[in-house]
């Protein structure tokens, strides 16, 4: 096999040249080189889910005062009226009530009096391509998501543009290209990939296997993506059927958790929900038809539920009638998993599955998830405090208190009376950057 043959991937060789080149798909380049300048533009390493880099960098963040307004904590649910919010150089410095803060002269002042004021949210499934729908997350809402994966590793090139450049994309957690039976033109994102256009059965031999995560890990991916089961917005595709094993899956689990990495799998049958929660995925996506049985291994293991609930809606708003009678069927059923799953405890996290050009807004899923019967509060946990432990960024973001990153959303009313003002906030803040 062409496959075994092969040696390992190096990403010392090749991977600022992948960089550059998904970058240019992604259309960043301009971008990119304008913000950071040759000199920075030439550091191997990158920013990764808004931590220091190997090399020490952080996000190029702002210095901003977000005054009045009526502060939400999702963590605690606290909520403080007549708020302040200090942000300096991308990160707060203090959060609380007029009065109780004080902050230097000479900063920027965003008037927030008569609105909520909310962290910034997480869309924990989104596949970011260019950098116009990565800025388009941005203004809707999301200023930290994670990569459901691209096909020539645009993600890792938006994951790089926002941290130089943290206005135009959100802090992304990066897949790189999908673990999936036929990789189709994505064989060309990387040479390392190639070989593997000669399997006749496409990638499923664990050598196989272990390639496609190996050198999506050797490009800098942070969590890999794989699927169990076909996917539902293609009419042809029956999202029933099983594509890989739970031999295969577990396969693919041990390669990325070689390198401390999780895996986020695409799924719709219980079968297939099953296989790849007792392989040891990190997080279920989609997972339509997930049943008790599963759930509560689910909650036992610590796996997240991320159910994409605004996917499946949009697929019943779709031209195509096998699409929209599929998603009628579907998003109710899943809307029932959902509340099965927080009855029991599963970890939940929001995420949009935006693809192909259309970014949804995040409060879209919150919307739902509260429509699936969450109570307002956990709702909006599934894309601020939920979505960040699910990311690792429980530090980072989902609140704004002192020490975290300095995003947020400027909303007209209550979120806990009303979740539907998170689809379209008045202002974003990115990095202590006013959007």
């Amino acid at each position: 096999m062409c496959v075994e043959g092969t040696p390992p991937p190096s990403s010392r060789l090749t991977r600022r040249g992948v960089l550059a080149g998904a970058a240019a798909l992604a259309g960043t380049m301009t971008v990119a080189t304008t913000a950071i300048g040759p000199a920075a533009a030439a550091d191997s390493e990158v920013e990764v889910d808004g931590r220091a880099g190997h090399d020490g960098r952080t996000e190029r963040g702002g210095s901003l005062l977000i005054q009045g307004g009526t502060l939400l904590d999702p963590a605690t649910g606290e909520v403080v009226e007549d708020a302040v919010v200090l942000i300096v150089d991308g990160t707060v410095r203090a959060a609380g009530r007029q009065g109780s803060v004080t902050f230097p002269r000479g900063v920027e002042v965003l008037d927030a009096h008569g609105r909520w004021i909310v962290p910034g949210l997480i869309d924990a499934h989104i596949h970011l391509s260019t950098a116009a729908e990565a800025r388009d997350a941005v203004l809707r809402g999301a200023t930290s998501a994670r990569s459901g994966s691209t096909s020539f590793y645009q993600d890792i090139a938006v994951r790089e543009l926002a941290c130089h450049s943290p206005a135009f994309a959100p802090r992304l957690t990066a897949a790189g290209v999908f673990v999936t039976p036929d990789l189709g033109d994505t064989v060309l994102a990387d040479p390392d990939l190639t070989p593997l256009a000669r399997l006749k059965d496409g990638v499923r031999s664990a050598e196989a296997l272990r390639r496609v995560v190996e050198v999506n890990l050797a490009r800098g991916a942070d969590v890999i993506k794989t699927r169990v089961n076909e996917r539902a917005g293609l009419p042809e595709q029956d999202p029933l059927a099983q594509v890989y094993s739970h031999e295969q899956l577990s396969e693919i689990v041990a390669a990325a958790r070689r390198r401390g990495k999780g895996v986020l799998c695409h799924s719709y049958s219980e079968q297939g929900c099953h296989d790849a929660v007792t392989a040891g995925i990190r997080s279920l996506e989609h997972g339509a038809f997930v049943g008790e049985r599963t759930l509560r291994e689910m909650r036992r293991r610590g796996t997240y539920f991320t159910p994409t609930l605004t996917a499946i809606a949009g697929l019943a708003e779709s031209a195509d009638p096998v699409l929209a009678e599929r998603g009628r069927t579907y998003l109710p059923v899943l809307k029932r998993a959902v509340l099965a799953a927080y009855e029991l405890g599963v970890p939940l996290a929001a995420g949009t599955d935006s693809s192909g050009g259309t970014v949804r807004p995040i409060g879209r899923e919150v919307e739902l998830m509260r429509a699936a019967g969450l109570p307002a509060l956990d709702a909006i946990r599934t894309a601020t405090t939920g979505a960040a432990r699910l990311l690792g960024l429980e530090r980072t973001a989902g609140r704004l208190a002192r020490g975290f990153a300095g995003d947020a959303l400027l909303v007209d009313g209550d979120p806990l009376a009303d979740v539907t003002v998170l689809k379209q906030p008045v202002r974003v803040v990115r990095a202590g950057i006013a959007v």
